[in-house]
């Protein structure tokens, strides 16, 4: 058997690279790099979905009401992240992390450009298409991010930090271009900006090739050429099967849109329950990785709940904000949609003093458990700042300023920089050797299971008030982040060698 010069590559990027990026191994550049338009095309993406979804058919929308908008937009969300299981074992198992990522940005790039056709039936294919594609790279290309340091590297959770800003300045960025062109020409428009962006992502990322650990062909955990074969067979006859009876199903009016909302939450309830079974249970995980599982499971619920807030900042925040928020700032007049800007633009300014502080700080830094349990009370607490400004209103007329929505993206904001970048460098430490792929795309199904059950929870926006409706979930978080500090002692002993 023949064997290219891929295959023999080293895992690890040349020497020279180790310092190369602001202190960082070069290769964080290019994997960074990807994420800025990935995020760019992703978030832009779902900063107008919500709307695009209520907005009336006269206008080009698909006329949904705002909680079934938002339910829908979730559970679009939980299929993203569901598919992320399938990402990391493909990558673990047949194609290699480089090619998972690379694979997968192709079908996001496809799904965008085709949701820029003005049609319903494209619109599902294209975000069908994304869900598929972000479950291949997600995964894959945190974990490349994790190959570039040794375990014991304290660099780790700084260099987790600029990875995040180069996600958020994609996040910023995203909302401002789709939202005007979805503003001023129509939905379609921005999502074809969407699509560029991810093209331009695909291009830097191939070009980038050579600085990455972990980019060889060959998967690193590969089956042996008949269980490929057969794997391969049944990925592609079960893919069949599926989309056969679904679309069978829908025909028949069996498969309704709040029955297949149900049924992505309660897939995104079973899988993680599933997968922490089979990997508790696996003969491939020694015991001390197993030992390393136990304080995971909680660092996965802490996520859960930050996320069911987090994401809601491109749901029920977004609804909130084109219905009861001004918007303008000092005269200047705006998309609503651009207030998602503002969550990736305090990110993209507080990521690096975040890195620089756990940098300064080295050994002396939080646990990151501790790191973790902050961003949750955090998120809990911009959900309760709502309750403020949506009191006291005899009627849903009311116009609140916009440094209300912009206060709680702040705080938003920075309890995602601490939680999330923790827990994605704590995830790739704490991750049993057989299953790294597999291990971050469990993270990814905490995702899955807080759009999961915000696709049940938003059908409340609209029935309660709103007071009511942030108050009790805002609370919901900060009980649970106390709760992740009062086990921080435990936490501390069954984490190492996390710190």
């Amino acid at each position: 058997m023949s064997h290219t010069a891929t295959d023999t590559e080293p895992a690890q990027p040349p020497p020279g690279d180790d310092h190369a990026f602001f202190g960082q191994p070069r290769g964080l550049m290019t994997l960074s790099g990807l994420e800025v338009w990935e995020r760019f095309s992703f978030l832009g993406m779902q900063a107008i979905l919500v709307l695009y979804f209520a907005d009336t058919v006269s206008n080009g929308g698909m006329g949904m009401a705002a909680g079934t908008a938002a339910s829908v937009s979730a559970a679009y969300g939980t299929l993203v992240y569901l598919v992320s299981v399938a990402g990391g074992w493909l990558a673990d198992r047949i194609l290699g992390s480089y090619r998972a990522v690379l694979y997968g940005g192709i079908l996001i790039a496809i799904g965008h450009y085709a949701m820029a056709v003005p049609t319903n039936a494209m619109t599902w294919v294209g975000l069908g298409l994304i869900s598929a594609g972000t479950g291949l790279l997600k995964p894959n290309v945190a974990t490349m991010v994790g190959k570039l340091y040794r375990t014991a590297d304290e660099r780790r959770d700084a260099g987790f930090a600029l990875y995040y800003m180069g996600i958020n300045i994609g996040a910023f960025l995203g909302p401002l271009v789709t939202g005007w062109l979805g503003d001023h020409a129509s939905w379609h428009w921005g999502f074809s900006a969407a699509a560029f962006g991810m093209t331009l992502g695909l291009i830097q990322y191939v070009l980038g090739r050579r600085h990455l650990a972990g980019r060889k062909n060959a998967a690193e955990f590969a089956l042996a050429p008949a269980p490929m074969r057969r794997a391969v067979r049944l990925i592609v006859i079960g893919v069949v099967v599926v989309a056969a009876l679904a679309t069978a199903l829908a025909l028949a009016g069996w498969l309704t849109m709040d029955r297949f909302v149900d049924l992505l939450t309660l897939i995104s309830v079973i899988a993680p329950v599933v997968y922490f079974v089979v990997m508790f249970r696996s003969p491939r995980v020694s015991p001390e990785e197993r030992g390393r599982l136990r304080p995971y499971v909680v660092l996965f619920l802490a996520s859960v709940v930050f996320n069911f807030i987090l994401f809601q900042a491109y749901s029920t925040m977004m609804l909130l904000a084109s219905a009861n928020a001004r918007t303008e700032i000092f005269g200047f007049h705006f998309p609503a949609s651009w207030y998602a800007s503002a969550l990736g633009a305090f990110e993209v300014a507080l990521a690096p003093v975040v890195a620089a502080v756990w940098a300064k700080m080295g050994p002396r830094q939080p646990h990151a458990s501790n790191k973790i349990a902050i961003g949750v009370i955090l998120g809990g607490l911009s959900f309760l700042l709502m309750v403020l400004p949506t009191s006291g209103h005899s009627d849903n007329t009311y116009k609140m300023a916009a440094w209300w929505i912009v206060g709680s993206y702040l705080l938003l904001g920075l309890g995602d920089i601490l939680l999330e970048t923790s827990g994605m460098s704590a995830t790739t430490k704490l991750a049993p050797k057989a299953f790294a792929s597999q291990t971050m795309a469990l993270w990814f199904l905490s995702l899955a299971l807080a759009n999961g059950i915000q696709a049940q929870i938003v059908k409340l926006y609209g029935e309660v008030s709103n007071p009511a409706y942030f108050g009790v979930n805002g609370a919901i978080a900060v009980a649970a982040g106390l709760a992740v500090v009062a086990a921080a002692p435990w936490l501390k002993r069954t984490m190492h060698p996390v710190r």
